[in-house]
């Protein structure tokens, strides 16, 4: 069964001595990160031993499948950056059950078959070379590449790796939490809360929990320096694949990667950002990346596989719980593609109503397996970005948020729009192709992220990930649609003068006026162009890109200076976490009276993860921001979810109490009631009284509990 023909065939063999020189470009981003991981405090134990288990463990196994299952690519490095994406979606998948059992070592099961079948099976030996006729990338594609990657590990040495873990990313504890959960629970639930159900995209820390358990790296080594940067890079590879299949050559899948990446839409006011949902959340948003380098090769399986049933629907089942926001674009691509087949052809094709079959199951399979039926806070809430926009411009706050009228939010939607237009106008070059299936799916993923970010909100705007989500495929079919033809780089230049003079100018009038007058000034432009030389539809996409090239180079430049960030997490809370978790069982309940973030903020900020992250522990309740309990109730606009108390105030009470006023009963009743063995504080002594004083550093005091 094939569900797209390929673009173009290749037959040309490279020289041996050309197929190692190839990997030249990849040879010395490899080092340059091993010299980053080095500087940055990363022992090459632990970096040798993490390489050896994702090149043996992960990718080789994944590779020798991707070539067996769906033919393998045309070039080495498709074949490998997708056998990673798939090497991850087998370890995953072979590790939940595994923990389950109490014996996580047996996700190496599935991995050591793998290369014993192929070994020793004569029909599958083959497979080690990869395909007879195998495409090399041009040397200055590779390098191009190699470039972007370099570019990636410069933004998060400067942005994460340098930093101490007190001082990292605000989320960053919470992932943690959740691999020292996953490392010893599954099925999991939120470790900062006890009993609450995690309703949450959390594959990727099965994927962490395995690696750490097989290689002894730990846990905090894998989320703060070195599992995300290999789904990064391959990540990297597979939008260049995916741009050179559909566009014919490795110029648009280089290109594709440059808009994907690096092209944004025109800033034209401080601090007012119509966003294009850049892909700078690589270590910010583990899940986002773990969910988008498996999707990634479901989409060149759909628009170029051959019998790959197998492959498609393993690296679906991983992202139901990978990165579920990936399922419903990819169904609504596959829909406009089954629409649009009947609409020329009038009949059904078989192969992509498959293909959104088994989407749709994977789908519900998230929804009401992974999730629980959960949301998070997602709901349908049209303009609620926009209206988040709104408040930042005209200084208006909640409550009053909530009841802005229809019109100016319609306006900035519009505008919004158009800064898309800004970057993924290509889309408008592609005429007839737009209806080939391949394109049609993009195309539909595409409307879809656009869509899902105007008409739903998240307390935190993380229905923008939907947008995100489908860059890449916009950025291919954008590069696409100007492929092969004279781009009028005078119109590149003109429309970055313009863009540069139009936030230059000082407009009168209010905030919200002089927010929309200077976009509104390039759209006039705009459509002057079309106007003078009818039907001058690349002349206007090169200029409105032009649009975007100031904004674009500009935060090309800011994201490589390194931002200042002050300690969160005190000196003694690694130490006293690890000493916790050396001395108690998984199964051990903690309770702490940290709760907050020592960040001036109205209330509580509770998205306070580092006590369940460093003991790899349940605590009673410790923060309590992103539970579900807490999303749900938050109201758009009017109660933000940081300030939203925690569901269970009985819980609570009975929690704290035990800290700010020590008794007996206090502390019999954490015990009896909620089944506490250890109490994680800061400098307590009356607790002494009433548990067991048995750790203590110059911040932190542990305590054991007492069966009386």
């Amino acid at each position: 069964m094939t569900f797209a023909p390929p673009v173009a065939s290749f037959a040309r063999r490279p020289a041996a001595s050309g197929r190692w020189l190839g990997w030249l470009p990849a040879g010395v981003v490899c080092a340059g990160a091993v010299a980053v991981f080095l500087w940055c405090g990363v022992s090459a134990r632990d970096l040798a031993v993490f390489a050896a288990y994702l090149g043996a463990g992960v990718a080789l196994p994944g590779t020798l499948l991707w070539r067996a299952l769906t033919g393998g690519g045309r070039s080495a490095a498709e074949d490998v950056a997708a056998g990673l994406a798939l090497g991850y979606a087998v370890e995953v998948l072979a590790y939940l059950p595994a923990r389950a059992a109490g014996a996580p070592l047996l996700v190496l099961v599935p991995s050591a078959g793998v290369l014993c079948a192929f070994a020793c099976v004569p029909r599958l030996r083959r497979h080690w070379r990869g395909r007879a006729a195998t495409e090399r990338m041009p040397a200055w594609g590779a390098w191009a590449l190699a470039a972007v990657v370099a570019y990636l590990i410069a933004w998060s040495t400067l942005n994460l790796y340098r930093l101490p873990v007190s001082a990292a990313y605000v989320d960053l504890p919470y992932h943690l939490a959740l691999v020292g959960e996953v490392k010893h629970h599954v099925p999991p639930t939120l470790p900062s809360v006890l009993g609450e159900r995690l309703s949450y995209h959390w594959f990727v820390y099965a994927e962490l929990a395995a690696t750490s358990w097989v290689t002894g790296i730990e846990p905090v080594t894998l989320v703060y320096r070195l599992a995300t940067l290999p789904m990064t890079a391959a990540m990297v590879v597979l939008v260049a694949v995916l741009g050179r299949r559909l566009g014919g050559s490795w110029g648009v899948g280089v290109a594709a990667v440059g808009v994907a990446y690096f092209l944004l839409g025109p800033i034209l006011q401080e601090g007012v950002v119509f966003t294009t949902r850049p892909m700078f959340t690589a270590w910010a948003s583990p899940t986002q990346t773990f969910g988008a380098l498996l999707f990634a090769p479901v989409v060149l399986l759909l628009t170029g596989g051959r019998r790959c049933w197998v492959a498609l629907v393993v690296l679906l089942l991983a992202l139901t719980g990978a990165k579920a926001t990936f399922l419903p674009l990819l169904l609504a691509g596959l829909l406009v593609v089954v629409a649009g087949r009947w609409a020329v052809e009038r009949r059904v094709p078989a192969a992509w109503l498959g293909a959104a079959g088994i989407t749709l199951a994977c789908l519900l399979v998230a929804q009401f397996v992974v999730f629980g039926r959960g949301s998070q806070g997602t709901t349908i809430a049209p303009f609620a970005a926009m209206r988040g926009l709104w408040g930042l411009v005209t200084g208006v706050a909640a409550p009053e948020l909530a009841a802005v009228p229809v019109t100016p939010l319609l306006v900035l939607t519009a505008v919004h729009l158009f800064c898309l237009l800004c970057v993924w106008g290509g889309v408008a070059a592609l005429g007839l192709r737009a209806l080939e299936p391949s394109m049609s799916l993009l195309l539909g993923m595409g409307a879809a992220g656009i869509g899902a970010a105007v008409v739903l909100g998240h307390p935190s705007d993380s229905q923008l990930y939907f947008l995100e989500s489908v860059r890449p495929y916009l950025s291919v079919a954008a590069v696409c649609g100007v492929a092969g033809r004279r781009v009028p780089w005078a119109m590149v230049t003109a429309g970055a003068g313009v863009a540069l003079l139009a936030a230059w100018v000082e407009v009168p009038g209010d905030a919200a006026v002089r927010a929309v007058v200077p976009y509104l000034v390039l759209g006039v432009v705009a459509a002057a162009v079309l106007l003078w030389r009818r039907g001058a539809v690349l002349a206007v996409v090169a200029l409105l890109a032009g649009y975007a090239v100031p904004a674009s180079a500009r935060e090309l430049v800011l994201r490589v200076v390194p931002e200042g960030r002050e300690a969160e997490i005190p000196a003694g809370a690694l130490r006293a976490g690890r000493w916790l978790r050396a001395h108690s069982s998984p199964g051990d309940v903690v309770a702490t009276d940290l709760h907050c973030r020592p960040v001036e903020a109205p209330g509580c900020d509770s998205r306070h993860y580092w006590v369940s992250g460093f003991t790899e522990r349940r605590v009673l309740v410790e923060g309590w921001a992103y539970a579900e309990s807490t999303l749900s109730r938050a109201e758009l606009f009017v109660s933000p979810y940081l300030e939203v108390p925690f569901a269970d105030p009985v819980r609570l009470a009975a929690n704290d109490a035990v800290f700010r006023t020590p008794t007996a009963e206090n502390v019999r009743r954490l015990a009896a009631d909620y089944g506490v063995k250890w109490l994680f504080t800061g400098m307590n002594p009356e607790l002494g009284k009433y548990a067991r004083l048995r750790f203590r550093n110059s911040s932190f005091s542990v305590y054991r509990l007492t069966a009386r």
